[in-house]
C-alpha cells in the first residue's frame, strides 16, 4: 500500500511538473520567446515533445505570415509610389493639350484619356486603401466622434459636384456621437453619397440622421435610378457593376470598401430601393 501510494504521488508529481512545464512553453510563445528543450522518452515528456513541436510549427507560420505581410506592405507602397508620378503626369498634360487649338475629333480623344487616366487614379487608390485593411496593414482607431459633423463635411466636400448635375444636397442639421474612425469613416460614407450622385439624373440626395440605443444611423436618400430588389446584395461586390450602371463613370470597388470599414469598426450597411423611384442606404454606426 505504501508503494502504491508513492507511485501515485510520483506520477502526480511529474504530472504537474509536465503541466508547468506546459504552461512556460505557452507563456514564451505568447511573448514571442519559445525555444526547444529536451526531453525524456516517457509519455508525460513525449506529450511536452509533441506541444513543443507545435508551437515550433504554430511560430514558424506566424513568421512566414508576418514575412508574407510585410512583402504585400512593400508591394502595395511600390506600386502606390510607381504609379502615382505617371498618373498625375497624364493627367497635367492632358489638361495643357486642351488649352491648345484642337479639332472636335482630337478634343473628344483628349476627354477619354483624361477620364481614363482619373479613373486609373481613382482604382489605383481605392486598391491601395483596400489592400492595407484586409491585410491588416492598416488598423482603423473608433473613438467618440461626432457623427454630424461627419456627414456636414461630406456634404460641403460633395454639393459642387451635385450642383454640377443640377441635384439638390440638403442635409439634416443633428447631432449624434458615436464610436468610429473618422478618416475612414469619412471615406466609406463619402462613396455612398458620391454614388448616390452618381445615379441621379433629376431631384437630389437627403441626408439624415437616426440615433437609437447602440447605433447612429446615417441615411442617405436619393431620387435616382433605384436597384432591382434581387441586384441588391450584388452592389458590394468587388468591381460589380450592374447592368444598368454600365455606362456610368466608376470601378466597382467603392461600396465594397465602405462595407469594409464599416464592418471593421462593428457596423454595417442596409439598402432599401425601388427601380426607377429611388434608393435609401442606412449606414448603421456602433455608438
Amino acid at each position: 500500500m505504501v508503494l502504491a501510494i508513492a507511485f501515485c504521488v510520483y506520477k502526480t508529481i511529474k504530472a504537474n511538473k509536465a503541466i508547468e512545464g506546459i504552461e512556460e512553453m505557452l507563456d514564451s510563445a505568447i511573448k514571442g520567446e519559445f525555444s526547444e528543450k529536451e526531453f525524456s522518452e516517457e509519455k508525460i515528456s513525449k506529450l511536452e515533445s509533441r506541444f513543443s513541436d507545435f508551437l515550433n510549427s504554430s511560430s514558424l507560420s506566424a513568421l512566414n505570415v508576418k514575412k508574407d505581410r510585410d512583402k504585400i506592405k512593400t508591394l502595395i507602397s511600390d506600386i502606390s509610389h510607381q504609379t502615382k508620378t505617371p498618373i498625375a503626369n497624364l493627367l497635367l498634360h492632358s489638361e495643357l493639350l486642351m488649352e491648345s487649338d484642337l479639332t472636335n475629333e482630337q478634343r473628344e480623344s483628349l476627354d477619354a484619356i483624361s477620364s481614363e487616366a482619373e479613373k486609373l487614379r481613382f482604382l489605383v487608390d481605392a486598391l491601395v486603401k483596400l489592400s492595407r485593411l484586409e491585410n491588416g496593414i492598416l488598423a482603423l482607431s473608433p473613438e467618440p466622434c461626432d457623427v454630424g459633423r461627419l456627414i456636414k463635411e461630406i456634404a460641403l466636400s460633395m454639393r459642387k459636384k451635385a450642383e454640377a448635375k443640377g441635384l439638390y444636397l440638403n442635409v439634416t442639421e443633428d447631432s449624434a456621437e458615436a464610436s468610429f474612425d473618422y478618416k475612414w469613416t469619412l471615406e466609406a460614407v463619402s462613396n455612398i453619397v458620391d454614388n448616390a450622385i452618381k445615379y441621379t439624373e433629376a431631384g437630389g440626395i437627403n441626408i439624415s440622421l437616426q440615433a437609437s440605443e447602440m447605433f447612429v444611423c446615417i441615411i442617405v436618400k436619393d431620387t435616382g435610378i433605384g436597384i432591382l430588389e434581387e441586384d441588391i446584395p450584388k452592389i458590394f461586390a468587388r468591381f460589380e457593376r450592374l447592368q444598368s450602371s454600365k455606362e456610368k463613370e466608376g470601378v466597382g470597388i467603392g461600396l465594397y470598401l465602405a462595407r469594409e470599414i464599416l464592418q471593421k469598426e462593428g457596423g454595417y450597411i442596409k439598402v432599401k430601393s425601388k427601380k426607377g423611384v429611388g434608393s435609401e442606404f442606412f449606414i448603421y454606426i456602433k455608438r
